[in-house]
């Protein structure tokens, strides 16, 4: 074996999301690309606001010397500037340039926050269903989940995590709105968390951190709000992207922000921004940095995201599909007629309908469905919705 054994194994189990991504792209080619109903992935298919491309192509037309060169590794002034600006006015509370670190999306700011705060053999709290690469970047930082059951509507299970919390515990890990299933969870929720956070942290003279992962915090529906985590916690960091409000996933743009009143803040900065160069991404891209900096207002229509959420809820509705309704994000979690939910992705499969095993994501007897796609991509899909649970449904 030419590559590394866990790395191998790793390769074997990794994300279910890319096998139907993959499996999309020979199926398109075998039977066309209009006759394939891929909903594996969310890649959003709307496109950025406009004033993006605006702003895009006054910065690149920038011919003061200097544009291109190193920058400090948090990120450049200005766009910590206004990452932290725009905070301020979000949560009400008084963040600075030096609160924030630009970062290689969510996902590199989620791994630079791990390396930061974990020691070998510390466990972070998740409650399932989840991303499941959130298990990859734990152990790139030999860090380890310990998975709580939400409740049958999503909810937060706080029995259960109470129970799982210990001396070895160091963070609770948060998705909201959440991936796979569209859950946001409520004020009085995340303020209940914070509470039970903020007594074990008492017990064992420690903070205990919130990790509040946010990429679609701006992509919800129905009036609803996502509260804020700072409100929450004070021990905790908000980590997000520009991949899915703009509609950039390609750019690879995010940050993170601490709580301003987190504990020892000048020693958590130091280790994020050493973190940030250490593990190779050095910096955000540079120029995706100054042109988010213009950006932090705008976000994608989410009225197309609500109206493509209510065309899939209502036709499996009548299919007779059990769900709850997405409260943000653009992903549809239902439950699956039988308890095998592989089994029901390959009779999807055969109507050349792509989705993905919720057992892909801890949360087994589901599917996810990636509703950012075309309206005809959901209409011409649902007769094989239909058929498939036809076939198992008695």
């Amino acid at each position: 074996m030419t590559i590394s054994k866990k790395i191998q194994e790793s390769v074997q189990r990794s994300s279910w999301i890319r096998k139907m991504f993959e499996e999309g792209i020979a199926r398109k080619a075998k039977y066309g690309a209009e006759n394939v109903f891929d909903f594996s992935i969310g890649n959003p298919n709307l496109e950025p606001p406009p004033k993006f491309r605006q702003v895009l192509t006054q910065i690149a037309s920038d011919t003061r010397p200097g544009q291109h060169g190193y920058m400090p590794n948090a990120g450049h002034v200005e766009t910590r500037k206004a990452v932290a600006d725009y905070l301020r006015k979000v949560h009400g509370r008084t963040f600075e340039p030096d609160d924030v670190v630009m970062t290689v999306g969510a996902g590199g700011g989620l791994n630079v926050v791990l390396k930061t705060i974990l020691n070998p053999g510390d466990e972070v709290i998740i409650s399932s269903p989840y991303f499941v690469e959130y298990n990859f970047y734990l152990d790139n930082h030999q860090g380890i989940p310990k998975v709580v059951k939400t409740n049958p509507d999503f909810t937060l299970d706080f029995a259960g995590i109470e129970k799982a919390m210990n001396e070895k515990t160091k963070a609770f890990l948060i998705n909201s709105p959440n991936n796979p299933t569209g859950v946001v969870y409520t004020k009085e929720d995340l303020g209940a968390l914070g509470q039970m956070l903020k007594a074990h942290s008492r017990k064992l003279g420690r903070p205990i951190y919130l990790v509040s992962d946010e990429p679609y915090a701006k992509i919800v529906y129905d009036g609803i709000k996502v509260p804020s985590v700072l409100d929450a916690y004070q021990e905790s960091f908000l980590i997000t992207s520009f991949s899915k409000d703009l509609s950039l996933p390609g750019e690879r743009i995010g940050y993170v922000a601490v709580n301003p009143g987190i504990s020892d803040k000048k020693s958590v900065m130091s280790g994020l921004i050493l973190c940030n160069r250490i593990l190779g991404y050095v910096n955000a891209p540079s120029l995706m940095q100054r042109v988010v900096a213009q950006l932090l207002e705008e976000k994608v229509d989410i009225s197309a995201y609500a109206r493509k959420r209510d065309m899939l809820c209502n036709g499996l509705a009548d299919c007779g599909y059990e769900f709850q309704k997405p409260q943000g994000a653009f992903y549809l979690f239902p439950r699956t007629p039988v308890e095998d939910d592989v089994a029901f992705v390959a009779a999807l499969q055969e109507e050349n309908i792509l989705t993905v095993p919720g057992s892909g994501f801890y949360g087994p007897g589901h599917i996810r469905i990636a509703y950012c796609v075309e309206d005809r991509t959901i209409e011409k899909a649902m007769p094989g919705f239909a058929k498939a649970m036809k076939k198992f449904k008695k």
